[in-house]
């Protein structure tokens, strides 16, 4: 159940939270950003289950919007309609109702028309569907203000702006805790993203608005998004095979708050990757404690740049291949959380070789074997 039905907050609606604690996970020196987050869910109604996602509301950097309202010579007062049609001044309806980072298709067909000298590279791009690819890597880290302050003679009226852009919308965030364990209470894992290029430090939107600039007695609007296919098996007895690198460990810091809660008698074991043991192993004490209590049967770690060859969590896998294939036969459950372009690819892959090396399958009869954990939601993913 995502909400009680007496909850009045959803995604049309969104309850507007507080964030109580906002604390860095990430080491001195650490080449990342990362961050644990609790909001308060006090006076919300609203219920989530381990597995489940929050939706978050964030508004952009208040300096980006003040650049671009310079850049297009407006004042931020004029009156533009806001993402639900309801007139308001252009700097609130920047602030909160569009994206104002990556350019919209209908911005860079206006700018191609107005500039001079023209945008002939862009024209040619942007026309031609064929070349999509090539439009990708010619936009790849341009935002709108590039392209406003490069081409600073092209006027723009506010409401003829505005109407270039596309609504903004809510971030999904894996809940890394247990609403049993922590009443009234959602814990995020992010990662801020902070990058330089074309010569601007860029951030990314919603993981600088946690990092950056909501705090106090301020309010976001949050929801609860069900991931109904990311749910801890029924059975408490199962046991539970967890991989989630990065920030991917966060539902899995959930899933074992809840089996520790609940008192779910199942064996649970994670794996997790990162850069340095020393900066970037996420929760460190927390895992290590339970591990210790006894809740988290077996914690393999896989640091990448901690020695000169790189060690990743599919690595582990390899090395722990007899056990766990051990843990398949007796009913486990196999959870996948993080990057979705390499990370779960590698573990998959890694996965369909313990099938055939563990249980002597041929390629053919481990993709069978992968495609049955699957249907019978033994094998789970949830990867962005």
């Amino acid at each position: 159940m995502s909400s009680d039905p007496t909850s009045l907050y959803s995604r049309k609606n969104p309850f507007p939270a507080t964030h109580p604690v906002n604390r860095k996970l990430s080491g001195e020196g650490s080449g990342k950003d990362t961050r644990h987050h609790e909001i308060s869910l006090a006076g919300s109604g609203l219920h989530y289950e381990v597995g489940d996602s929050m939706g978050l509301f964030a508004t952009n950097d208040p300096e980006l919007v003040n650049e671009i309202i310079v850049a297009i010579g407006a004042t931020g007062e004029e009156s533009v309609p806001g993402a639900d049609g309801q007139p308001k001044s252009l700097r609130a309806a920047l602030t909160s109702d569009y994206i104002i980072t990556q350019p919209s298709k209908e911005f860079l067909k206006a700018i191609v028309e107005k500039a001079t000298p023209a945008l002939a590279d862009l024209r040619d791009l942007s026309g031609d569907p064929a070349q999509k690819k090539a439009l990708e890597d010619y936009l790849w880290g341009l935002e709108y203000i590039d392209f406003l302050l490069d081409h600073h003679t092209v006027k723009w009226g506010a409401e003829e702006f505005v109407k270039t852009l596309r609504k903004l919308q809510p971030r999904l965030y894996s809940i890394a805790s247990s609403l049993k364990a922590n009443p009234e209470s959602v814990h995020l894992t992010v990662a801020t993203v902070r990058y330089e290029s074309h010569g601007r430090k860029r951030k990314g939107v919603a993981s600088t608005f946690l990092a950056e600039r909501w705090g106090g007695d301020q309010t976001g609007g949050v929801f609860i998004h069900t991931a109904k296919h990311f749910r801890l098996p029924e059975d408490t007895n199962t046991p539970v095979i967890m991989v989630g690198p990065g920030t991917g460990v966060a539902p899995f810091r959930a899933y074992i708050q809840e089996r520790k809660v609940t008192g779910a008698k199942g064996k649970n074991w994670l794996f997790f990757g990162e850069q340095t043991r020393s900066k970037d192993f996420l929760y460190e004490q927390e895992l290590v404690a339970l591990q210790a209590d006894g809740v988290l049967n077996k914690l393999d770690v896989a640091f990448s740049r901690d020695q000169a060859q790189k060690i990743y969590v599919q690595d582990k896998m390899r090395e722990n291949a007899a056990e766990m294939w051990a843990w398949l036969q007796e009913g486990a459950h196999f959870y996948v959380c993080g990057d979705g372009a390499r990370m779960a690819k590698d573990v998959d892959t890694e996965l369909h070789r313990i099938a055939e090396s563990q249980g002597g399958k041929s390629p053919e009869e481990a993709a069978a074997y992968i495609e049955a954990l699957k249907k019978e939601k033994r094998y789970k993913k949830d990867v962005y």
